[in-house]
């Protein structure tokens, strides 16, 4: 099972609006995208890399256009935790905080 945290969802949310300024189309379309690429987690846990920054084999990212979907691997499911932009600071991101959520 994917499980989105609630932070994740809004990190999705303000990407399709951010897109959707200059095109409806393609924020749909890379919203779905991310969507999908997650659902997909489910089989293929381990596909994304380590996050370097952390260096924890259970924490991940998926690198989808130009975002990060970062995730952590648990025995019973996959909780995404954040999709960040790839140029933002990652240090600024509060992880510990978006695991407790889920």
């Amino acid at each position: 099972m994917v499980a989105w945290s609630d932070p994740a969802k809004q990190d999705l949310k303000l990407i399709h609006e951010y897109i959707a300024k200059d095109s409806k189309f393609y924020a749909k379309k890379v919203s779905l995208e991310i969507v999908d690429k997650s659902e997909k987690l489910d089989i293929f846990s381990e596909i994304g890399r380590i996050v370097p920054e952390i260096g924890n084999p259970k924490i991940r990212e998926l690198l989808i256009y130009s975002y990060r979907l970062i995730y952590e691997i648990f025995p019973d499911k996959i909780a995404i935790l954040a999709l960040i932009h790839s140029k933002r600071d990652f240090s600024k991101i509060n992880l510990e905080g978006r695991r407790q959520i889920i």
